[in-house]
């Protein structure tokens, strides 16, 4: 079973879409940012849609070790919005 850790807002904000101007579809737009978290991170920590961050017993420490603004700097948020404008 797993435990859970945090919970984080990996959503992106609204001032980043006011910057480009433009539509997005912004559920498609943070799912994706959401997969691509869960991509990153150790394998037996999830990420789910409601930001709260589960991880399973032996890679608790690892989760709680792991610094998830870093973490989500790393994702290219700019591409994502490029695929996903209306």
């Amino acid at each position: 079973m797993a435990t859970e850790i945090t919970t984080i807002d990996y959503m992106v904000p609204a001032d980043v879409y006011a910057r480009y101007g433009a539509d997005f579809d912004t559920e498609a737009v943070n799912d994706a940012v959401l997969a691509e978290l869960n991509a990153i991170i150790p394998e037996g920590i999830v990420v789910h849609r409601n930001g709260k961050v589960f991880a399973e017993k032996d890679v608790e420490d690892v989760a709680r070790g792991l610094d998830w603004q870093q973490l989500l700097d790393h994702i290219d948020v700019d591409q994502i919005l490029a695929t996903h404008g209306r």
